[in-house]
């Protein structure tokens, strides 16, 4: 399928703090469209953050999303050029990898290839970074592949790490690089698609 609008569609499966970026980001620009969430978490708090957005939501069970095409043609339905997952925690399917290849990333809130891969989530990887005494931690910003947090690396940026830091001072840092950096570089990333 080939895809060459500004037409993004964010996933989200938790509370969309950094879907509500992009919301805010792209607000008011004329080119690039935010125009669906799309979740697997009937209970997640993105879908709020989305309708006060005005940005429509969709649903969607483990059936569908990896042993149908639902997912696939409701991107379809509503014209879309390019994926972002921002805290979207099922492993992408390939009919969806294969129709947005690079034109899907997703942030990791590590320095891969430190800390990544299945399970490596949330506070799991700032618990981990604490643990293992590292010096920094940050934010990668990759493409999209069949395994978890191995596709080509877009972006990084680096946030120090003290060693009287907990996990949860961690977390707080590595979230203000992703508010800041993750929609600047997809609009970079859709520039380059142009």
């Amino acid at each position: 399928m080939k895809v060459t609008n500004q037409n993004i569609a964010i996933f989200a499966s938790g509370s969309g703090s950094n879907a509500e970026a992009f919301f805010k980001y792209f607000g008011g620009n004329k080119n690039i469209n935010i125009c669906l969430l799309l979740t697997n978490n009937k209970h997640a708090f993105a879908i709020q953050r989305a309708e006060k957005f005005g940005i429509p939501s969709v649903t969607f069970n483990r059936h569908e999303f990896y042993e149908t095409d639902g997912v696939l043609n409701k991107l379809k339905e509503h014209n879309i050029g390019f994926i972002v997952l921002a805290g979207f925690l099922w492993k992408i399917p390939l009919n969806l990898i294969d129709s947005y290849h690079r034109r899907m990333v997703n942030i990791h809130p590590a320095l891969l290839p430190k800390f990544g891969g299945k399970g490596m989530y949330g506070m799991h990887v700032h618990e981990a970074v604490v643990k293992a005494g590292e010096k920094e931690s940050g934010i990668t910003i990759h493409y999209v592949t069949e395994n978890y947090d191995e596709g080509e690396i877009i972006f990084q940026e680096k946030c120090d790490v003290a060693s009287s830091d907990s996990p949860e001072m961690v977390a707080r840092n590595v979230q203000k690089l992703e508010h800041k950096f993750y929609p600047e570089v997809v609009e970079k990333c859709l520039s380059a698609l142009k």
